[in-house]
């Protein structure tokens, strides 16, 4: 199947005037176009937004926001070769590979900005500024952005728990309740354990927050709250790289939301933390 570009390269003599003005604007400048409005757009190429709107429909796409999720998998997934075995056919240096990587990290983080719903985030952040307990689960690469999450949200006063026992985790899930948090990170949204610890603590009253990849994947369907990451790398790679930066920059972002409604109150903490970080100093 085309890709979104290729499709409107391929039907580019076929539009109107108004069109190719949209058309012409997007294929020079896709990687603009994903933090767009219709109106931000509409200025670009001297069109109304309604035309920017017809424009979408007229190669098969109902809106605006759904064109530019298809763009924003077109242009990660362009990048997603950095990461799979093709890499073995090709010459590069370890500084063209280092260019590449800050490339495809760069990409997939400004990617974020259209994938994620900020309604969802906002949600994401509510609940876990009001959470008893934070239970941070992902198996494989996903694992990096859980242990990292768990640290900032115990520097946040949060009983936070991360753990890659998944006997462990069975044993603590009775005990969670709709005061309690499980946030699942799964890049595919399909990794058995991920779901199966997510639907125990869904059972039990628990809000499921979901950071996953944007396609509509068994985990985004079970989650109460969906963090959407862009598609960046395919599943069968040599190892997670842009899809981490993704995940990592979503809990950035919930941290510092989360610390800014707690106050200034939380800062007699940070600065006792501050201080014995100081006196333990060799």
């Amino acid at each position: 199947m085309d890709s979104i570009l290729e499709r409107i390269q391929k039907e580019m003599h076929h539009f109107t005037g108004t069109e190719k003005k949209i058309g012409t604007y997007i294929l020079e400048h896709p990687e603009m176009v994903p933090t767009m409005t219709t109106k931000d757009l509409s200025e670009k190429t001297g069109v109304s937004e309604s035309s920017v709107v017809r424009f979408c429909k007229t190669i098969g796409i109902a809106s605006f926001k759904t064109f530019k999720l298809e763009l924003v998998k077109n242009l990660t997934l362009t990048e997603s070769h950095m990461t799979d075995f093709s890499i073995l056919q090709q010459k590069d240096s370890p500084y063209d590979l280092f260019q590449k990587v800050t490339y495809g990290n760069k990409k997939a983080i400004e990617s974020c900005v259209s994938s994620l719903d900020r309604r969802e985030l906002e949600k994401a952040a509510n609940v876990l500024e009001n959470a008893r307990k934070v239970v941070f689960f992902g198996v494989g690469g996903s694992v990096t952005a859980a242990v990292d999450a768990c640290y900032k949200f115990t520097r946040l006063g949060c009983q936070s728990i991360f753990s890659q026992d998944y006997h462990y985790l069975i044993s603590l899930i009775p005990y969670m309740n709709k005061m309690d948090v499980f946030v699942a990170l799964s890049v595919s949204g399909r990794t058995k354990d991920v779901l199966e610890l997510a639907d125990f603590a869904k059972r039990k009253g628990a809000k499921v927050i979901a950071i996953t990849n944007m396609e509509k994947s068994p985990l985004y369907k079970q989650a109460d709250i969906r963090l959407c990451t862009p598609i960046s790398e395919e599943d069968f790679r040599i190892g997670t790289t842009s899809s981490r930066m993704a995940q990592l920059n979503i809990i950035d972002a919930l941290y510092l939301s989360v610390f800014q409604r707690k106050g200034e109150d939380i800062l007699k903490y940070y600065n006792e933390t501050r201080n014995e970080y100081l006196r333990l100093r060799r």
